[in-house]
């Protein structure tokens, strides 16, 4: 196994959830949703769905901000009514924090300490996914400059310690996915 190495943190702030509540659970529900999604050129990020023990499913995805209302008003006629669905609501009032990094999701322990780390903090996670690459979680947008700091810490980061080392820093916008902005290539975990 690799060695975990936490490269960076990565915050998207053009990022809204959509969640369609009270949908019947049974085949072809997240097919049906991200279809109609995709024929309108509208991109799902983390997706997440649950079943309810009364047999209903929660469907939650994120997309990019501009793209909420437009997902609301595609999903509520005539997709809600197909599906029998509850209710399909929308939040834009959220953003995404990552730990970016080699082994994030493989080194034992990596996501216990993000998350532990948060939840001391106060920050609730909303949505959390998970890659070879990066650890997400999508949390409320007024708590992002509290989780960043405390991710700082918690793994060890200092900017100044990380330029002395010679350690490159780098900040990309990456219009495909919104505002996402990387620290220190390299940090060992």
């Amino acid at each position: 196994m690799e060695q975990a190495i936490v490269s960076g943190i990565s915050v998207n702030r053009d990022l809204a959830k959509v969640s369609v509540l009270g949908v019947p659970h049974r085949p072809g529900i997240a097919s049906h949703i991200l279809r109609t999604l995709a024929d309108a050129y509208i991109e799902a990020g983390a997706i997440v769905q649950n079943m309810g023990k009364d047999g209903k499913t929660d469907l939650s995805f994120t997309l990019h901000r501009n793209d909420c209302a437009r997902a609301m008003e595609l999903l509520r006629n005539p997709v809600l009514p197909a599906l029998g669905a509850r209710e399909v609501v929308g939040d834009t009032g959220v953003c995404e924090v990552s730990i970016v990094g080699t082994g994030t999701r493989s080194h034992v322990g990596v996501a216990s300490k993000m998350f532990g780390t948060l939840r001391e903090a106060g920050i609730q996670a909303q949505m959390i996914s998970a890659s070879e690459a990066k650890t997400s979680v999508v949390i409320d947008a007024t708590q992002v400059e509290l989780a960043v700091r405390s991710l700082r810490e918690a793994f060890a980061w200092d900017p100044q310690a990380a330029q002395a080392a010679g350690i490159a820093s780098e900040m990309r916008h990456n219009s495909g996915i919104g505002n996402v902005t990387e620290w220190p290539k390299v940090l060992p975990c």
